[in-house]
């Protein structure tokens, strides 16, 4: 046996298992039957024995049971997503115990296509009946009944395996815990159809040459533009001057026909005639009525990742989904993460992912310590600390125990823990900054990634008791906007800002002739955030304006608890307003 590798699972064996026999009869969504049933699938760690720390890997399209470490001493390349999987990785081996197993259809152990047909002895070929994806999670479920899995702390997957994923979290609620969807939809746009119609039309004209055909065409739609330029541009693969033939002259030809031969190799091309046709019929909205519908029954938490540069399972699409569980206010985070790979991304690279995923699922299992004297994250290289958590102290004071509260650029989430430590509260919150996000989801908090710019729609009436704008509101492009949104999904409005006629301002700006700059407001007048420069008054007018009450106002000077009471548009470096509607 090879030397087990730092990281890696080492040498794993594929195993099979019969999960509906011969005399049994498995009624497909199509009305047809079938058995018998195989499942091919490998694991990896050691199940607790309290059970709990099952997790499932649903692979895509063209992966398979093989997910990580060796297969053999002579196995060159590990399973296919190895760098997510494995001892001290995003899902840790020494944490949890892990099936992936090959979906029904596939051509790598479990019953499909290229499988004997106990009736004929033959191989299915065309005969083998249509399938969908729910099928497919309901041999997934047989397999883990088999396995003696009673619930799933997670079902992981990307791609169609994220389709599979949003499957299991409809169908079996109780059963699974957390959901992680990655790059995933809840329904193929025409665009994807398309692509998928014409690699199934190849395959049907000639088995060999369409199933290379189809695999290129797909290849094309993994990258992005971004990747495809940097990594082949126009370059030629081996010659300095075109040969005026259709030999495959280009690098991107020379590679999509390397990846159409090497998928011949060990692909079934009937296989992909039926997979294609199961993510085809995946239709959560045609199947529930609509998205909202399909989530409603749902229990798990989920986590959502997109990818900026993913132009076949778009982030709109992903975001469709986030706005259907908020409407259900199911618990749910999302990150869109920028890279520049296409839907490949989450094959492709482990950092960012891999800290949302890996945070995601230790605060499943098991709660994050609140630890009341954590230090504050610095933004922008300015130390924030000493000020926010005066900011924070008196936020805190206005909210009332077991409150449903949204933070509107909650940062790294240290207030909403703080409030869910002391308060009770039921937190989520809104950030952009992809780093934040990261931190707050490794912290277990529910946040979203939205420019709150866009508007809350997502969010139904009344969705809060509070929202929070810290130190934000002076930042928007369109300040009416986002707090008339921020008052109709919440019943209170916290509201916290620098005061740009403190005295140091405006002396600074009579005497020195130059943009002030303080301990409130340390940035230079070209890479300051702030857009509107306000004071008391000018919140006091807003707030008349668009129909706030203002039931509570805090005046402060730097670091000091108590309220300024003597002029305090003058004196007050930053307030702190309860308001809420009239």
């Amino acid at each position: 046996m090879a030397e087990k590798q730092a990281g890696s699972v080492g040498i794993v064996e594929t195993r099979t298992i019969r999960v509906v026999h011969a005399d049994d009869a498995f009624k497909l969504v199509s009305g047809k039957t079938l058995s018998p049933i195989d499942v091919a699938y490998e694991t990896y760690g050691k199940l607790t024995p309290a059970g709990d720390n099952a997790v499932l890997i649903c692979h895509a399209l063209s992966g398979s049971a093989h997910a990580a470490g060796l297969s053999s001493t002579d196995d060159k390349k590990p399973g296919w997503w190895d760098i997510m999987l494995g001892p001290g990785k995003a899902i840790d081996t020494d944490k949890y115990y892990v099936i992936c197993s090959n979906f029904l259809g596939g051509c790598s152990g479990t019953t499909g296509p290229s499988s004997i047909n106990s009736r004929t002895e033959k191989p299915y070929s065309l005969d083998f009946p249509m399938i969908t994806i729910a099928d497919m999670v309901k041999v997934q479920k047989l397999l883990l009944d088999k396995l003696g899995i009673k619930q799933l702390l997670s079902v992981v997957g990307g791609s169609m395996g994220g389709m599979q994923v949003l499957q299991w979290a409809i169908e079996y609620p109780e059963f699974v815990k957390s959901a992680i969807v990655i790059a995933a939809t809840a329904r193929l746009g025409p665009q994807a159809i398309a692509f998928d119609a014409v690699g199934r039309n190849a395959i049907l004209a000639d088995p060999k040459k369409g199933l290379a055909t189809a695999r290129m065409v797909g290849h094309i739609t993994y990258l992005s533009k971004e990747s495809m330029r940097e990594k082949f541009g126009r370059v030629l693969k081996s010659a300095d001057k075109y040969s005026y033939d259709f030999s495959s002259e280009f690098s991107i030809e020379t590679y999509l026909d390397y990846q159409g031969q090497s998928f011949i190799e060990r692909f079934d091309a009937n296989s992909y005639l039926y997979i294609t046709k199961a993510m085809d019929y995946f239709d959560l909205e045609r199947d529930y009525g609509s998205l909202a519908q399909a989530f409603a029954k749902t229990k798990s938490r989920f986590l959502v990742v997109s990818f900026t540069s993913d132009w076949l399972f778009t982030p709109a699409q992903s975001e469709e989904m986030v706005n259907a569980l908020i409407a259900q206010r199911k618990s749910v985070s999302y990150c869109n993460i920028f890279l520049p790979y296409g839907h490949d991304a989450f094959l492709l690279e482990p950092e960012t992912l891999g800290s949302l995923i890996g945070g995601f699922l230790s605060t499943t299992i098991a709660k994050p310590k609140f630890d009341k004297a954590s230090k504050l994250s610095s933004v922008k290289g300015v130390d924030r600390a000493r000020r926010l958590r005066v900011d924070y102290e008196l936020i805190e004071s206005l909210i009332k125990p077991s409150s449903r509260v949204l933070d509107v650029g909650c940062g790294d989430g240290q207030l909403l823990l703080s409030l869910q430590h002391d308060k009770n509260i039921e937190a989520e919150g809104i950030e952009v900054d992809q780093k934040l996000i990261s931190q707050c989801v490794n912290n277990g908090l529910d946040i979203i990634q939205r420019d709150i710019e866009r508007g809350l729609e997502l969010y139904p009436d009344n969705s809060f008791d509070y929202a929070i704008l810290s130190q934000t509101l002076q930042t928007l492009k369109n300040p009416h906007l986002v707090f008339a949104e921020l008052l109709r999904v919440a019943g209170k409005v916290v509201v916290s800002f620098p005061n740009f006629a403190y005295w140091r301002c405006r002396a600074e700006l009579f005497f020195g002739g130059r943009a002030p700059r303080t301990k409130q407001l340390p940035f230079r007048w070209y890479d300051t955030p702030n857009i509107h420069f306000m004071s008391l008054k000018d919140f006091d007018d807003f707030c008349e304006e668009i129909g706030a009450k203002i039931e509570a106002k805090i005046p402060l000077i730097g670091n000091r608890r108590s309220p300024v009471k003597f002029a305090p548009n003058i004196f007050a470096e930053q307030a702190i307003y309860l308001t809420s509607r009239k």
